[in-house]
C-alpha cells in the first residue's frame, strides 16, 4: 500500500476536502508534515507530524520517510525532485504530476527563474490559485490514485 505525504505548510484550503475524501474512500495511510499545526480534517488514516521550524525541515523529513511508489503533495519543486529520485511521485497544487520524465525540466525552469530574481529582475509570480487549479488537481490526483491504489 502506498502512503500519501502532504507538505502541509503551503497546502491550499480548497484542496483539503478533495484530499480528505480520497483518504477516507481508499483507506489511504497519510502523513501531513509541517512546521506548524495544520489540519486537513479528522481521519484515522492521517498522522500529523510537526517538525522544527527551519529551511527544508519538513522537506527533509518527507524525503527521509518516503518510499518507492508513494505520492507527495507539494508545490516545492526541489522537494518533488528529491522524492522522484527515490522512486516516489509528486503532484503540485495545480495538478502537475512530477515523474522521472519531467522533473528535471521543471527544476531547471524553477532554478532559471530563481537566478533571474536573484539578479534583481522583477518577475511575475504564478497566477492566483483558482477553481480551475482545484479541478486540475482533483483530476490528476484521483487518476493517479485510481492506478496506484489496488
Amino acid at each position: 500500500m502506498i502512503t500519501l505525504f502532504i507538505d502541509g505548510d503551503a497546502l491550499p484550503n480548497l484542496l483539503k476536502p478533495i484530499i480528505l475524501r480520497s483518504i477516507e474512500r481508499l483507506s489511504l495511510p497519510t502523513k501531513v508534515i509541517s512546521n506548524k499545526k495544520i489540519s486537513i480534517g479528522k481521519s484515522s488514516y492521517i498522522k500529523y507530524l510537526i517538525v522544527n521550524k527551519g529551511i527544508d525541515e519538513a522537506d527533509n523529513h518527507i524525503v527521509e520517510l518516503v518510499r518507492k511508489d508513494d505520492i507527495v503533495v507539494t508545490s516545492d519543486i526541489p522537494l518533488a525532485d528529491r522524492v522522484v529520485s527515490k522512486g516516489a511521485h509528486a503532484i503540485d497544487h495545480r495538478g502537475t504530476l512530477y515523474d522521472k520524465e519531467n522533473i528535471k525540466s521543471h527544476l531547471a525552469i524553477r532554478n532559471l527563474m530563481q537566478n533571474i530574481r536573484d539578479s534583481g529582475e522583477i518577475t511575475k509570480g504564478p497566477p492566483p490559485f483558482d477553481k480551475k487549479d482545484v479541478h486540475n488537481f482533483a483530476t490528476t490526483f484521483n487518476n493517479f490514485l485510481a492506478k496506484a491504489v489496488k
